[in-house]
């Protein structure tokens, strides 16, 4: 499993996604990315298709630079600046590389999405449409000492 996002390391996860299965070709190798951090790295999409490479991109896709967006959420009085996304139709995008690919947008299509992704043979891009006002926790606010770790929106910091 090889996840990005955040800060710091958005646009890394595709390409350490490639080099994990090339270095481990029998291991499935599933990617986990926000829509922004595709964004950032999408062209090694053309990387997969050249060399037929077997991997699994599970896109966690609200539309928004998401972990941008939390801070704005949390700290900034929910003004957001360059954070909303409009993304292009992924699925679309992975079939001009000759990727498969679907879009998930509830919780009830996801366990079988899920498996025909793991059950099919090379690679295949997930796009799972989330909810843009999800957060993730925990998170450690800017300025603070690292033992202060938030476990949820309600927290003072």
């Amino acid at each position: 499993i090889v996840t990005s996002g955040g800060l710091g390391t958005m646009g890394f996860g595709l390409p350490a996604a490639i080099g994990a299965k090339i270095g481990n070709p029998d291991r499935t190798v599933c990617f986990f990315t926000g829509d922004g951090g595709l964004q950032m790295t999408i062209e090694e999409l053309g990387t997969i298709m050249q060399y037929d490479i077997d991997v699994k991109i599970i896109i966690l896709n609200n539309n928004f630079l998401g972990m941008v967006k939390q801070w704005q959420d949390l700290f900034f009085d929910h003004r957001y600046s360059e954070t909303p996304m409009l993304n292009p139709d992924f699925t679309g995008v992975a079939a001009a590389y000759g990727i498969a690919s679907e879009r998930v947008a509830t919780r009830e299509e996801l366990d079988s999405a899920i498996r025909r992704m793991l059950d099919h043979r090379g690679a295949y891009l997930l796009d799972v449409q989330i909810d843009p006002d999800c957060m993730v926790f925990p998170m450690t606010p800017a300025g603070s000492c690292v033992t202060h770790i938030m476990l949820n929106a309600t927290e003072k910091y």
